[in-house]
C-alpha cells in the first residue's frame, strides 16, 4: 500500500513536475510559488513518492487565488483544498480517496466543520465532479474566473467532530 507522509523539501521537485503535468485542472506554479504554498497550507500530504498529493488552508491562509477569496468572502472558517492530484499511472488505486479521509481527520481535529473547494466547469472536470459528489460534497456557488477563461463550480462538504 502507498504510504501517505508530509511534504518536504525534498519532494518538491517531483510535485511541482505532476503539478504541471496537470495545469489546466489545477493551475501551473514555478518552484518558488509552491514552497509559499507549502508554508501556508493547513494540510500538505503526498502518497507515495510522486504519486499523489493534495493542499489544502485553512481560512487564515496568506493566498490570493480568486476560488479561495471567494469562500473566505462568505465563510468565517473553513478548509480550502487547493489541489489534488494523482498521477495517471496511479488512478483507480484509492489514493485520492485516501488523501481526503486523511484531511477529513486532520479538518476534524482542528475544530474545523467544512471542507470546501472547487471544481472546473469550463473547461469541464467530470472525473473530479463524480468524484466529489461521491465524497458528499454539494455545490454552493459558481462563478467566471481569469475574465471568463474558467468557469468553476463551488462545493463544500461538512466534517463532524471526531472523525
Amino acid at each position: 500500500m502507498t504510504e501517505l507522509a508530509s511534504i518536504s523539501a525534498g519532494d518538491e521537485a517531483a510535485l511541482l513536475a505532476l503539478n504541471n503535468d496537470h495545469a489546466v485542472e489545477l493551475s501551473w506554479l514555478d518552484a518558488a510559488r509552491l514552497r509559499h504554498l507549502l508554508a501556508q497550507a493547513f494540510y500538505s500530504r503526498r502518497a507515495g513518492n510522486d504519486a499523489a498529493f493534495l493542499l489544502a488552508f485553512d481560512h487564515a491562509a496568506d493566498y490570493d487565488s480568486p476560488n479561495y477569496l471567494w469562500f473566505r468572502d462568505r465563510y468565517p472558517r473553513f478548509v480550502y483544498v487547493d489541489r489534488i492530484v494523482v498521477a495517471p499511472a496511479m488512478r483507480k488505486h484509492g489514493l485520492a480517496k485516501r488523501l481526503y479521509e486523511d484531511l477529513f481527520r486532520a479538518v476534524s481535529d482542528a475544530g474545523h466543520d467544512r471542507i470546501v473547494c472547487e471544481v472546473n466547469s469550463d473547461p469541464p472536470n467530470p472525473a473530479s465532479d463524480a468524484f466529489h459528489a461521491s465524497l458528499g460534497f454539494v455545490e454552493i456557488g459558481h462563478a467566471a474566473i481569469y475574465g471568463g477563461a474558467k468557469t468553476v463550480r463551488y462545493l463544500a462538504r461538512p466534517v463532524l467532530p471526531g472523525l
